[in-house]
This record gives C-alpha cells, sequence and structure tokens, in this order.
C-alpha cells in the first residue's frame, strides 16, 4: 500500500498516460511479460491499450492514423 500511494503522489493523483486526475481508483499497469509495474492509469488509458494487446507498433500506427484524420 505504501508503494500504491507513494507512486499516487509521484504522479500527482492523475493518470500516466493521459494527465488526467483520478475520479475513480486507479489501475496499476503491469507489463504482462516481466509483470513489472509500469504506473497508475485511468480505465480508459488502461482499456486502450489493453485494447491495442500493448502493441508499440500499433499503437504508432494509431498516432500516424489519427494524425492523418485532422482536417
Amino acid at each position: 500500500m505504501d508503494e500504491f500511494n507513494l507512486m499516487l503522489t509521484k504522479q500527482n493523483n492523475s493518470c500516466a498516460i493521459c494527465k488526467k486526475q483520478f475520479i475513480k481508483n486507479p489501475h496499476i499497469d503491469h507489463c504482462h511479460e516481466t509483470k513489472i509495474v509500469r504506473g497508475l492509469l485511468c480505465g480508459n488509458c488502461n482499456t486502450g491499450i489493453g485494447l491495442l494487446m500493448e502493441d508499440t507498433n500499433i499503437l504508432k500506427e494509431a498516432l500516424i492514423y489519427l494524425s492523418g484524420s485532422k482536417g
């Protein structure tokens, strides 16, 4: 619990990805290969990286896709 609270303080009570303040309890994000905790995420960001299979290539392609859709 001490490590969780320290991480929460270090992240300024906000998501490590989108930086929005936590309204609900944060998700403890970890690498599924190494089991190492990476940080605390909001539900949306946690779901997003999960649905994209934590694959950095897919995430990069999503960025390119979103960048190209700006009018």
